[in-house]
């Protein structure tokens, strides 16, 4: 409840000051798609906790689980590619611009002709997919050939899952053209289905199947399914259908792949980090791989709820000030908002790494993940927390370049952060393990970060840096407290084990909300602006 009172907070405050830049017409717009799409995902954040405390209660940390998250590899960054990143900054702005300025009928041939191209591209992806998975298992994790039994596993399950990306990729599409008509309930419930899809096959199937890790190949495949399907009803509603068009030269086409191409990885630096994180990890002891896959599930739920979804609310906003050359108002917001990011991310990231070890215990250890599970998961968290303000404020930033009509630049940034990220792996792997890929895609985010502000900087000419740099300071000198009352209140909690889960649940809490305080009182006592901005906003004064 805390979460969502503060989320809501946070997204109405926002945009209620974008609002007083001069774009009133939009705000009604913008606050509700921006609140739709932090529910919806805090809700699948939520489930998916469920789902990982499921999956390591019957799988643990050991080969089978291993194999399935290799497995998933693939198909979930295509997820994350395009669901999360390239379509929203490619398809939205050309099929927009179709509805507001053409007929029906060619918003229509855009819609068959992007169905149909999709279709296609993604049914011979599939196809090709499962025919090389094990070419690709090779490839993604080259330290189980060495073990003959987990590369088969692997390469069986991948097989399973890997129509899962041509019901996704589809899925990506009905989202586009549901934002674009701005309905944003169905699209951003739907991920919900994917992980009660996968909790419902593991409880109904597990003592059916010869090979239990097969219920979660299964249940992804059906959850793939069912996000495609949900978005039918709506998109019936308005009288939106798809029929078969091939004509691959429609101008619109061109242009969303244009901008499609660079956005793939410009968008999702970390996300790919992770995933080369996987190719490196299946060298390591057996497990590395899920500790490093649930420690990335910690991750992701400040970044999905805050980041991510801020992100998207800014990013018309910041496209109309740059349409209207209010260059200066563009810089202002622009650094707001990376300010509001880090006033969220920083004592995230400082809350994680205090609560690591008591975070795992209570959602993690039951079953066959056992405290040394525990442990190395919360090692592999901790390096991973490090980067966490770099990765949730290069959401911020990464926009800006896409309402300038600039998608060139993150890519070559991206290019850059990822052979550094192997550069550091090469030299963090070996003395920390699994902990080193953690620590190595931190310090790449962080590479990404600095790279992305200095090429805006001489884009846009001078943006107030030491602004941003003091409020990012105060940020941090404002959770160090909240860090140690936390971490000391837990203290007194027996964490390797997984008993007396009431009293432990109590002490999280009560590190939590205690925590939370300190770090607002000393924000109101440093007079953080964004502090005092959301104070004023929650007591319905209007913001200036």
């Amino acid at each position: 409840m805390i979460f969502l009172t503060f989320w809501y907070s946070v997204c109405q405050g926002l945009l209620k000051w974008v609002s007083q830049m001069g774009i009133m017409s939009e705000n009604h717009k913008i606050a509700k798609a921006a609140t739709t799409i932090g529910m919806g995902t805090l809700l699948s954040r939520i489930l998916g906790f469920l789902r990982d405390m499921v999956i390591a209660h019957f799988f643990g940390a050991g080969m089978a689980a291993d194999a399935f998250f290799v497995a998933f590899r693939i198909p979930n960054l295509w997820r994350r590619l395009v669901g999360e990143g390239s379509m929203t900054i490619s398809f939205i702005p050309v099929y927009t611009e179709y509805l507001s300025q053409r007929s029906e009928e060619e918003v229509r041939k855009v819609t068959h002709v992007s169905f149909t191209i999709a279709g296609v591209i993604l049914l011979i992806l599939t196809v090709l997919g499962i025919l090389f998975s094990p070419i690709l298992i090779r490839i993604i994790a080259p330290g189980f050939i060495q073990i003959p039994e987990k590369f088969q596993l692997t390469v069986m399950l991948n097989q399973i899952i890997f129509p899962y990306l041509f019901f996704m990729g589809l899925f990506a599409l009905c989202m586009g053209i549901l934002n674009s008509h701005r309905h944003f309930f169905a699209p951003a419930i739907a991920p919900i289905f994917l992980n009660l899809s996968i909790i419902v096959s593991v409880f109904l199937f597990y003592h059916t199947f010869k090979i239990p890790v097969m219920t979660l190949a299964l249940g992804v495949l059906a959850g793939g399914v069912i996000q495609f399907l949900f978005q039918f009803p709506f998109l019936w509603k308005k009288r939106i259908t798809f029929r078969f068009n091939f004509n691959f030269r429609h101008p619109a086409i061109k242009r969303i792949g244009l901008l499609m191409i660079p956005g793939l990885i410009g968008t999702a630096v970390y996300q790919i980090n992770v995933f080369i994180d996987t190719i490196f990890a299946s060298f390591l002891p057996s497990g590395s791989v899920s500790y490093l896959f649930f420690a990335d599930r910690l991750m992701e739920f400040p970044l999905g709820i805050f980041a991510i979804a801020i992100g998207m609310a800014s990013l018309p906003s910041l496209s109309g000030l740059a349409s209207q050359g209010r260059m200066e108002e563009f810089k202002e917001t622009l650094s707001f908002t990376f300010r509001l990011v880090s006033f969220i991310s920083v004592p995230a990231m400082v809350g994680l790494i205090s609560l690591k070890t008591p975070i795992v215990n209570l959602l993690f250890q039951r079953g066959l993940f056992n405290y040394s599970a525990t442990e190395k998961t919360a090692f592999a968290l901790l390096f991973y927390s490090v980067g966490l303000w770099a990765i949730a404020g290069a959401r911020t930033i990464v926009p800006a370049f896409y309402s300038l009509q600039d998608t060139w630049t993150p890519l070559k940034i991206a290019l850059i952060c990822l052979g550094a990220n192997v550069l550091f792996i090469a030299i963090l792997i070996y003395p920390l393990k699994h902990g080193g890929l953690a620590l190595a895609t931190s310090l790449s985010s962080m590479l990404n970060l600095i790279l992305l502000f200095w090429k805006l900087n001489s884009k846009l000419g001078k943006i107030d840096m030491r602004k941003n740099i003091r409020s990012l300071l105060r940020d941090v000198f404002c959770s160090l407290p909240m860090g140690v009352a936390a971490y000391l209140i837990c203290s007194l909690g027996n964490w390797s084990t997984s008993s007396h889960v009431g009293e432990k649940v109590l002490l999280l809490l009560a590190g939590m909300v205690v925590g939370l305080g300190i770090y607002l009182t000393c924000s109101y006592w440093a007079k953080n602006e964004e502090m005092l901005f959301l104070l004023k906003m929650v007591r319905g004064k209007r913001v200036r």
